[in-house]
C-alpha cells in the first residue's frame, strides 16, 4: 500500500533528517511521493508520480532546510488509480467557507458505495481523493444547516462519525489537516506509530529512527492534534481492519495491471 508521515509541533522545526529517513523507504513504495508544508497559512505541496529515490526535485527540496509546524509526507504503492501526478498524495480541496483541507491515506476502500459519486469530480482516480470530497461535502452540509462556520470541536465530531462509517471493511489510516487540527486515524495493527517528544509529535507508518519510545497509534480512534498535543480523542469504534486473502488477491490483481501498463509504455 503506502506509507504516511506527519510532524506536528508548537514551533517551526527543521525536519530534513526525518524526511530523508522516511523517503528512504521508497524502494518498496515506488509509485510516487508527496510533501506538504504550511507557509504563511497556505499549503505548499510538491508531488511527483515517480520513486522518491529517483526524484531530482525532491533532492533539491531536501538540500535546503524544510522547516514547519505542520509537515506531511507520503510515498505511494498504488492499489487504486494510475501512476500519474493527480493520484499522488497529498490531496487538497476547499470547503464552501474557503477552508483548505489536506488529506493523505494509507489503505484501500474495498466497500463504501457513497464514494462512487465522486468519480466524475475527482482530478485523478483514487479512493483517497474521493474520501476528501466526501468529508468536505459533509462539512458543507453541516455549516449550511448551522448558517455559520463550524468550530474545531464540531469538525472533530463530524470526522469521528465519517471515520467510523468509512472504516468498516476498509483499511483507513488517515492524516488530515484543516488549517487548525491535524487528524490521525488507524484501524490496522502495527501500521501506524507515533513518537512524542519536546520537539512535537512524529507519526509514521513505521518508526523512522532508532528511538525506543515509538508507540503504536491506538486503534480505531480519531485523534486531533494542535501544537504538538492531543486535544480531542474519540471513543473507540469496532471496525478494526484485518487483511484477508481476498483483499490480498484484489490488490495483487491491480498491481499486476499497473506493472503491465508500465512495461507497455
Amino acid at each position: 500500500m503506502c506509507e504516511i508521515f506527519c510532524f506536528n509541533s508548537n514551533t517551526p522545526k527543521q525536519i530534513n533528517e526525518c524526511l530523508e529517513c522516511f523517503y528512504n523507504h521508497s524502494e518498496e513504495h515506488p509509485h510516487g511521493w508527496g510533501l506538504a508544508t504550511m507557509q504563511s497559512d497556505e499549503f505548499v505541496i510538491n508531488k511527483e508520480p515517480i520513486k522518491a529515490a529517483c526524484s531530482q526535485h525532491l533532492k533539491d527540496i531536501l538540500s535546503h532546510p524544510v522547516i514547519g509546524k505542520n509537515v506531511f509526507a507520503h510515498i505511494r504503492l498504488a492499489t487504486v488509480g494510475e501512476i500519474i501526478s493527480p493520484n499522488c498524495h497529498p490531496f487538497i480541496e476547499s470547503d464552501d467557507n474557503n477552508r483548505s483541507w489536506m488529506l493523505i491515506h494509507n489503505g484501500t476502500i474495498f466497500d463504501y458505495p457513497p464514494l462512487e459519486e465522486y468519480k466524475d469530480r475527482e482530478n485523478g482516480d483514487t479512493d483517497s481523493e474521493r474520501i476528501l470530497f466526501y468529508i468536505i461535502d459533509k462539512i458543507n452540509e453541516f455549516e449550511q444547516a448551522k448558517g455559520a462556520p463550524s468550530t474545531i470541536k464540531e469538525r472533530f465530531d463530524i470526522l469521528t462519525g465519517i471515520v467510523e462509517k468509512l472504516s468498516k471493511n476498509n483499511k483507513l489510516n488517515l492524516m488530515i489537516y484543516d488549517g487548525d487540527l491535524t487528524y490521525i486515524h488507524s484501524n490496522m495493527r502495527e501500521s501506524l506509530y507515533y513518537l512524542k517528544s519536546d520537539e512535537g509529535f512524529l507519526v509514521a507508518t513505521t518508526p523512522i529512527n532508532d528511538d525506543e519510545n515509538w508507540k503504536q497509534v491506538e486503534l480505531n480512534k480519531l485523534f486531533a492534534l494542535i501544537d504538538g498535543n492531543i486535544i480531542f480523542e474519540s471513543e473507540e469504534h469496532k471496525n478494526e481492519f484485518i487483511l484477508t486473502e481476498d483483499h490480498e488477491k484484489a490488490i495483487e490483481e491491480f498491481q499486476k495491471s499497473i506493472n503491465l501498463e508500465v512495461n507497455n509504455d
